[in-house]
């Protein structure tokens, strides 16, 4: 265990902590909820940067980081759904969902697979920017509550456009990140298709 893991096993608390508060009905708790993701976020950058600086990359990091994203992201889309933040029609919620899920089990089991052989699967670039639009757009549909809810308690002039632009910057992105996961997930098993059936790699 090292700074850089547990930068990144931090951010599985604070999974728990932003949905939790996105259920909140109390003052500022939509403030709240984005900052912790803005924190989240940070670290998720901030452990591979510390792990290459002090040359303590690890199976361990590579593994739990990748794990820990899924988490987050998962974790805040299953809960945008049920509280409807996406206003778009249910049934093609769940099934972005669900192929969200399906994609990361179906990564999580190459992964293991993999592990089996002894080959580690980093991180590959579809999936590293994958992961970067998604978060933006995740922190666009928590700041959106922001800006209607609470700082809009504060501010002198009405901020319903600004909260409504954030949102549909935040859909817009979330569907961009879905082209890059689908992209992603076919590098990957093109890549590593030697696990599946057992050839050595070229």
């Amino acid at each position: 265990m090292n700074l850089p893991n547990a930068l990144t096993l931090i951010r599985m608390p604070l999974t728990f902590a932003i949905v939790a508060l996105m259920y909140g009905t109390w003052p500022w708790a939509a403030t709240l909820a984005f900052w912790l993701f803005i924190a989240a976020a940070i670290t998720d950058w901030l452990d591979g940067k510390l792990a290459r600086e002090r040359n303590s990359v690890s199976d361990l990091g590579k593994f739990m980081d990748a794990l820990v994203d899924k988490i987050l992201v998962i974790g805040i889309m299953v809960a945008l759904l049920d509280l409807d933040y996406l206003r778009l029609p249910g049934a093609f919620v769940m099934l972005m969902v669900l192929l969200m899920i399906t994609r990361e089990f179906m990564i999580s089991g190459l992964r293991m697979m993999a592990a089996t052989r002894g080959v580690v699967m980093a991180a590959e670039l579809g999936g590293k920017l994958k992961t970067i639009i998604q978060l933006i757009a995740l922190g666009c549909l928590l700041g959106e509550p922001m800006f209607a809810r609470d700082l809009a308690r504060v501010c002198p002039f009405p901020l319903d456009g600004v909260a409504g632009l954030i949102h549909w910057i935040g859909i817009g992105l979330f569907f961009v990140s879905m082209g890059f996961m689908l992209s992603s997930m076919w590098s990957y098993f093109w890549k590593y298709r030697h696990v599946l059936f057992d050839r050595p790699a070229a």
